[in-house]
């Protein structure tokens, strides 16, 4: 797997700011000032303008992270169609974390072996409408689990309050099977909401604008850590 394990900090829950939201003319900087920060995670939002209406960064961004220096674990969520075809480029180029929708390929559990096949965690995305009975199929095959708590091509999004409910399903449906997969959400995280998605079940909080919009990273996700360690599931 590439990319170092995730900080020691939070054993249980991580914090993943999404690079989607930081100033691009100084990336390497804003990477290095959210891992000093506290994060855990470096989240990769990756849009097509064909799977989503938005164009953003691709493989050579992830590898000019590296060569930066950077070597925090990279947490890649692909939002395009095809998918197989860039797979094997970002894990090339340093992600440690690749997930994908179960809408942008024709075999999904193909793309999952795929993504194992080249040293990454794989993950499936589901869209706030996409329903879970894919996890009926391929929870096997899963390392953790995306969760949209907004409609994806954009960042700075309201969170949809029904995700929760959508948590605490696909938590349920984790802790029966017994496998050490991990539920991540994505889309409207804050410190004043993180609390209840932890309660609902979710162990890796993306945030964009919330972390990289604050002009205090470090101020900010030490909040989002005690907001999480008083959630009852804590």
């Amino acid at each position: 797997m590439n990319g170092s394990r995730p900080s020691s900090r939070s054993k249980q829950h991580w914090i993943a700011p999404s690079i989607l939201s930081a100033d691009f003319a100084r990336l390497g900087e804003e990477v290095e000032a959210v891992v000093a920060a506290g994060a855990d995670l470096i989240h990769f939002d990756v849009m097509d303008n064909h799977y989503v209406p938005n164009l953003t960064v691709g493989p050579v961004v992830c590898r000019a992270l590296r060569d930066h220096g950077i070597t925090a674990p990279i947490d890649v969520h692909l939002m395009v169609k095809p998918v197989d075809r860039i797979i094997p480029d970002f894990a090339e180029a340093g992600a440690t974390f690749i997930s994908i929708h179960p809408e942008a390929t024709e075999h999904v559990d193909r793309s999952l072996q795929l993504i194992r096949e080249h040293g990454c965690k794989a993950g499936l995305v589901f869209n706030p409408a996409t329903p879970l009975n894919w996890l009926d199929h391929v929870l096997d095959k899963l390392d953790f689990v995306l969760l949209m708590s907004v409609n994806p091509g954009f960042g700075g999004q309201q969170f949809i309050e029904s995700a929760l409910e959508k948590v605490a399903r696909t938590r349920e449906a984790v802790d029966r099977s017994g496998l050490p997969i991990r539920i991540e959400i994505d889309g409207g995280v804050k410190v004043d909401n993180i609390g209840r998605i932890a309660a609902a079940g979710a162990d890796i909080f993306v945030a964009g604008s919330a972390i990289f919009g604050s002009g205090d990273y470090a101020g900010t996700i030490a909040a989002m850590r005690r907001e999480i360690a008083a959630a009852p599931t804590a």
